[in-house]
């Protein structure tokens, strides 16, 4: 095994994007199905769907109802980036941009992006291809900035 510069072996690079040091999980303890570069995102296409269909007999502007919770607004009164998510979710359900919009604008305009980066992931996956979103260190920074800044300005107006 050759040896780095800091003394350490140097370990096989992984072409799946698991990170320095991380290993993935084991796929020999996976059945078949589950290996497929699909399995990923149509998981997530199945789960979405059943969400979907959950929450659109639930109306989250009604107490009582039972709908996902945001622990950082039950701790401090403060809206977090997040929240009104899942009102935004229930009214495009309905077809009301309008209260979509109102709930959480952020979240309305990353929507398209999210909707591509999964269209993406699905049509590598269909290919028999692997593919990971990497943000570069800059982009993280100025999406976690932008997520700041969101959460301040909706909790001071």
């Amino acid at each position: 095994m050759p040896i780095e510069p800091n003394g350490r072996p140097s370990r096989p690079a992984d072409n799946r994007g698991g990170g320095a040091g991380r290993r993935p999980f084991p796929a020999r303890l996976l059945p078949a199905f589950l290996q497929h570069p699909a399995a990923n995102p149509l998981g997530l296409l199945a789960a979405g769907a059943a969400g979907a269909v959950y929450l659109w007999a639930r109306d989250p502007h009604l107490p009582g109802q039972v709908v996902p919770f945001c622990p950082w607004y039950r701790l401090t009164g403060l809206q977090c980036p997040g929240c009104g998510g899942t009102r935004m979710a229930y009214d495009l359900l309905h077809g009301d941009l309008a209260a979509a919009w109102h709930d959480n604008a952020a979240l309305l305009l990353a929507l398209p992006f999210v909707a591509l980066w999964f269209a993406v992931r699905l049509r590598h996956g269909l290919a028999g291809r692997h593919w990971r979103l990497r943000l570069e260190p800059r982009a993280a920074r100025l999406v976690l900035v932008g997520a700041v800044l969101w959460m301040i300005g909706r909790n001071l107006l």
